[in-house]
């Protein structure tokens, strides 16, 4: 099949045009959407801008060479300088069969987005200021893959703007498909000092480890040009992603062994002066190297290629403040050559769901609400490390997100753990204790590492607080076999909800109905009955002045009558009516008690509660459809609502089970059945 790409340029160079991306206009808000910036931008092609003898998409001879102009971004700058570093990631990223004289103007990237690869078209359109590139550009080449790199992400993201608040470890998601863990080099609470054997640890797997110096102004030197970062004072560029390519030891004349680490700066090019580079010990001119021997030197020397120091673990540690790491599955990391030989491999599992209001979106454990989140179940075989990362699906405004795993020992006082399919009820997390909580953040990752015995866990993602919607994916990365499903609670009918009336039981209830006999007379014809007209009039009549009276509607009068009238004469009688009233009466006291905050007023999320007390045991798609017929726009249900979603329910179960012959719950059905089964619904 053709794709758009190919079908686009085709067509472009049939009509010999140049493309206009309509999605993604040359105007105004595409640059900036919220914000308005003192000036205005002009759009303008790459043949407007630069030399066309000597512009090009890429040059595989050319080194590293983006700066972020007068608005790009730092932090996008350091990452596409990770990905650059990494020849075949890049093209996978970056297509090389692209070339800026044969376009017509269309350029295509590949983008890690929502949970998987997805190709961006754009055109070469780009933003200027007086005549030059407003945000990322070359600096000394005239290579222009990172503008239009630059502009597929806005694109996706929305606008240029929407950049302003992205971070490294999004950046370095979207363009290597990885998994972001940020590992303070420094213990504190939480983490271990980092140590030589974890760096190992890292570059023994599939991943790519990047370490961070960030510190006070202070500590900093001046720096002489706009587009330069600052350094520190041995030449180390403050947040930067520099690459830890390898460890080493090394043996001094006099007998010491010194750890080195061996790393590459990503924004080193021709074009930077050797001041820029690093200047401690066992850099290249340090005089620190005099105290190792010829051969040793020559050993690490040749080790180095373009932008790569050696530098002491020591230093190491004291330099940086954080590193990145990016942890790659197999399938992403089987191109890149420099990953190929590592002995472990990170193996993924992955799901993809939704939080949606009053379905799936509980909230975290602060909330009653909690259990409705979707619940994974995670079966490891070994003991193992694992990485998780829960990541929504939005760039704009994120969400609070985060998620919480617990270890199953044994379900409800049982030493075992026997096979378990159906979600967990929210008596299981009023008792149980959490063995992992993530931290909650308003980003688009979530990462957490940890190590965990053979045994079954539950998962939890959730958002902080309930009732907030988005799509997300988790992602478990490990080096053994593990499994990953989603549990799910099965639809059943545990109790009737509409119980037919005991004069022994009932006696109080039912005296308290019959007052309404003689109203009820009024309106019934000769045969005593009465329609969904009248029915309504008399609900009007017999309902006290509340948030009950609510349900003295039209449409719950057809759904009774629907319910109750089996021989289709649209017509109930006084023993109907006063089973209705009664276990209207017993469905208002199951409502008040999921009415907390205010009467009459039940949020979308304690539904499910509330219905399975009524007698409904829903699955997650029976609760999305209840949601989407009933719920309100501010997120909450009133009484009716609630009442029509009961007899809704109870007389679909009620059509079901009379037509289920063999209770093997499958039922035939003919079509004018079914419609009618549906209208009557």
């Amino acid at each position: 099949m053709t794709s758009k790409y190919e079908r686009i340029k085709s067509d472009c160079r049939a009509r010999n045009v140049v493309w206009e991306d309509a999605d993604f206009p040359a105007v105004q808000s595409s640059v900036f959407y919220y914000q308005t910036p003192p000036f205005t931008f002009q759009w303008r092609r790459i043949t407007e801008i630069a030399d066309s003898q000597n512009a090009c998409f890429v040059n595989e001879t050319e080194n590293f060479d983006v700066i972020p102009g007068k608005m790009g971004d730092r932090w996008l700058v350091s990452c596409l300088g990770v990905l650059h570093s990494l020849r075949n990631l890049f093209y996978r990223v970056v297509p090389a069969d692209q070339s800026l004289d044969k376009a017509n103007g269309i350029f295509r990237f590949r983008l890690w987005w929502c949970g998987e690869w997805v190709e961006v078209l754009v055109d070469d359109r780009l933003p200027t200021i007086n005549g030059r590139l407003a945000f990322l550009q070359p600096q000394s080449s005239s290579c222009y893959w990172a503008s239009l790199l630059e502009k597929a992400i806005a694109k996706l993201h929305g606008s240029y703007e929407a950049l302003k608040y992205g971070t490294r470890s999004d950046g370095l998601s979207d363009l290597l498909g990885g998994v972001v863990e940020c590992i303070p080099m420094k213990a504190n609470s939480t983490n271990d000092m980092v140590r030589p054997q974890q760096l190992k640890a890292h570059l023994d797997t599939t991943s790519i480890v990047t370490c961070i110096a960030t510190t006070n102004s202070s500590s900093t030197i001046a720096t002489t040009h706009k587009n330069t970062s600052e350094r520190l004072v041995n030449g180390i560029a403050l947040n930067v992603n520099y690459r830890l390519c390898s460890l080493d030891k090394v043996e001094t004349l006099l007998g010491d062994a010194v750890q080195l680490v061996r790393l590459k700066d990503p924004l080193a090019c021709n074009a930077f002066a050797n001041n820029n580079d690093y200047q401690g010990d066992w850099s290249a001119m340090s005089s620190t190297w005099e105290r190792v021997s010829i051969q040793e030197r020559d050993r690490l020397f040749g080790q180095l290629d373009v932008g790569e120091f050696w530098m002491s673990f020591l230093d190491f540690s004291q330099t940086f403040s954080n590193l990145e790491v990016i942890y790659l599955d197999a399938d992403t990391a089987k191109d890149e050559l420099t990953l190929q030989d590592r002995p472990k491999r990170w193996q993924m599992k992955m799901f993809q769901g939704q939080w949606k209001r009053g379905v799936t979106a509980g909230g975290c454990r602060n909330h009653e609400s909690f259990h409705i989140n979707p619940q994974l179940l995670l079966t490891i075989q070994e003991k193992q490390e694992i990485v998780v990362a829960l990541n929504q699906h939005t760039a704009v405004e994120p969400k609070v997100i985060g998620f919480t795993m617990y270890k199953l020992l044994g379900v409800f006082g049982s030493k075992t753990v026997t096979k378990i399919s159906d979600c967990l009820p929210k008596e299981f997390f009023k008792t149980q204790v959490s063995f992992l909580n993530s931290d909650y953040g308003n980003t688009r990752h979530v990462t957490c590492r940890c190590q965990l015995e053979v045994g079954q866990y539950l998962l939890m993602p959730t958002t902080y607080d309930p009732g907030e919607e988005s799509s997300f994916t988790v992602r478990i990365l490990s080096t053994a076999s593990l499994r990953l499903s989603l549990l799910e609670t099965q639809t059943l009918m545990l109790l009737d909800p509409f119980p037919e009336l005991k004069n022994e039981v009932d006696a109080i209830k039912i005296k308290n109905v019959c007052q309404y006999e003689p109203v009820f007379m009024q309106l019934a014809d000769e045969n005593k009955t009465i329609n969904c007209f009248e029915l309504h009039e008399l609900l009007e009549a017999c309902l006290p002045n509340d948030y009950i009276k609510g349900c003295a509607n039209i449409d719950i009068c057809r759904q009774v009558i629907a319910l109750q009238d089996k021989a289709g004469t649209g017509r109930i009688n006084f023993l109907q009516f006063k089973t209705f009233l009664v276990n209207l009466k017993s469905w208002q006291g199951v409502f008040k008690m999921y009415t907390k905050e205010k009467a009459g007023i039940l949020r979308a999320e304690r539904l499910r509660d509330a219905l399975y007390d009524v007698g409904f045991q829903l699955s997650t798609d029976i609760m999305n459809c209840l949601m989407q017929r009933y719920i309100r726009k501010d997120g909450t249900l009133r009484l009716s609502d609630f009442a029509s979603a009961v007899l809704h329910l109870t007389a679909a179960f009620d059509y079901f089970q009379r037509k289920d012959h063999n209770q093997d719950n499958v039922i035939e059905i003919e079509m004018s059945d079914w419609i009618k089964c549906v209208l009557r619904c």
